[in-house]
């Protein structure tokens, strides 16, 4: 029984820093993201609409957008967009990392 508590009590102190991340990533895009691309990526806002931003649940989208290149345009900002802010100043690597996770995660609700 005791070396059970044990395992389960290790699980969670390992799983706990990635649920801490997942809602530190949901935490930004809402801070940082949300109000032009929408609460899921498909950029449904009025922002989203006026400058055409493009759907990000979208699976050809999510296809095409490498991990380097979403970073890319979260620390630079949008060639595409200049109204797009440059976050490099304002997120660290880590957060920015964690902002493309959360990025990936539309791809599951993607359909064509």
């Amino acid at each position: 029984m005791t070396s059970r508590w044990f395992l389960l009590s290790t699980l969670l102190l390992l799983c706990a820093p990635a649920l801490a991340h997942a809602e530190d990533a949901a935490a930004l895009w809402d801070k940082s993201c949300k109000n032009c691309h929408g609460p899921d990526g498909r950029a449904q806002t009025r922002m989203g609409q006026k400058e055409s931003i493009p759907d990000m649940s979208r699976a050809s989208w999510q296809k095409r957008e490498s991990d380097a290149e979403l970073r890319k345009v979260i620390a630079n900002g949008s060639s595409h967009n200049p109204k797009m802010k440059a976050y490099k100043d304002r997120l660290t690597p880590e957060q920015m990392d964690a902002l493309v996770g959360y990025i990936r995660t539309f791809k599951a609700e993607a359909k064509e």
